[in-house]
């Protein structure tokens, strides 16, 4: 089995900055990928970004990129999501995602392929 717990949630005016921190525990894999997720109430969750282990590259949502950076901690065995610049638009449960093997960069963006998810952390955004 494997547990995935978010952290770093909370409440930032507009035009501010937000660090989320995701860790994962129990089974590991030789390939894996994770990925950054959003929702709204009443919304389909949505990727804002996602990364492979193979690779430090990571992918966004066209809504987010240039607002967001995914990157891994391996001192903490953690991924971050910072995000900039937020707007009120970016109020959301932010959710992390996880799956073994490496997705193509267009199933990266698909939530059904990710096996094991967090239980969310809340952003919101207002003044």
């Amino acid at each position: 089995q494997v547990q995935v717990e978010e952290s770093g949630g909370g409440l930032v005016q507009p035009g501010g900055s937000l660090r989320l921190s995701c860790v994962a525990s129990g089974r590991t894999f030789d390939t894996w990928t994770m990925a950054w997720l959003r929702q709204a109430p009443g919304k389909e969750r949505e990727v804002v970004g996602a990364i492979r282990q193979s690779s430090s590259r990571a992918y966004y949502t066209n809504s987010m990129k240039g607002r967001v950076t995914i990157s891994r901690d391996r001192a903490k065995k953690s991924w971050i999501l910072q995000m900039d610049r937020l707007e009120p638009e970016d109020t959301d449960v932010y959710y992390c995602a996880g799956r073994s093997g490496l997705l193509i960069v267009g199933s990266m963006f698909d939530p059904q392929h990710y096996d094991y998810w967090g239980q969310g952390t809340q952003v919101t955004v207002s003044s």
